[in-house]
């Protein structure tokens, strides 16, 4: 097997998020078959619309990452239903003028303090990274729901609950393979992007005035 270049978006700016524990805790599991790379969020601005189109150089550099890599994994947590603030940002200025996640595979996990292990933010991540703006190719029927996430690790940073462990293993090797079964999609690329073009320079550019 070829080791897949996947790359690991910690979607909250908290210090102490148990989504990038999670993401931490993949990348030395799955050591052997995927090499996960880390990125954060934390530290971008707030997205606000600019005549020129130009974004952040903290954004310049996911997306650079983004393309080169195999797949992504978003980590998000569940502030109020949804994703946080930071993240649906970061997703703006992923989007704006650039196209970084055009029919890039995509899984979503997702780690909560609460029982739901932010099943309501995954949903809504899910349509985001469907939209006409990004277009990602996101994995279908796979959400990882990491449910009481701040009893969920021991001290090591390993889980503990066996059956997450395993659903998490079937979920990544999927995963996998959802790259390489997308590798073969390509006949719509090409049309994709130049819409995405279109639509970035002119109707989608519009929509993004505020994301709070």
């Amino acid at each position: 097997m070829i080791m897949k270049k996947l790359i690991g978006i910690v979607g909250s700016n908290s210090k102490k998020s148990t989504n990038r524990q999670l993401l931490k805790y993949m990348k030395k599991r799955y050591s052997e078959i995927d090499e996960i790379e880390l990125v954060e969020v934390s530290g971008l601005p707030i997205f606000v619309k600019t005549e020129d189109m130009e974004i952040p150089m903290q954004a310049e550099r996911m997306l650079e990452k983004i393309k080169k890599a195999d797949g992504v994994i978003v980590a998000t947590p569940e502030y109020d239903h949804s994703i946080p603030a930071i993240l649906s940002s970061a997703l703006a200025w992923l989007s704006y003028g650039v196209h970084p996640f055009l029919d890039k595979p995509v899984m979503i996990t997702g780690a909560s303090f609460g029982n739901l292990g932010a099943s309501r933010a995954q949903a809504q991540l899910r349509q985001i990274l469907d939209s006409p703006e990004i277009k990602a190719r996101v994995m279908p029927s796979s959400e990882f729901l990491l449910s009481n996430s701040l009893k969920a690790f021991n001290n090591n940073g390993f889980l503990t609950d066996t059956q997450q462990v395993k659903w998490l293993d079937s979920l990544v090797a999927d995963f996998n393979e959802f790259i390489n079964i997308s590798t073969q999609l390509t006949n719509t690329h090409k049309d994709d992007e130049t819409n995405l073009n279109d639509f970035s320079g002119d109707e989608g550019a519009n929509n993004k005035e505020v994301i709070n």
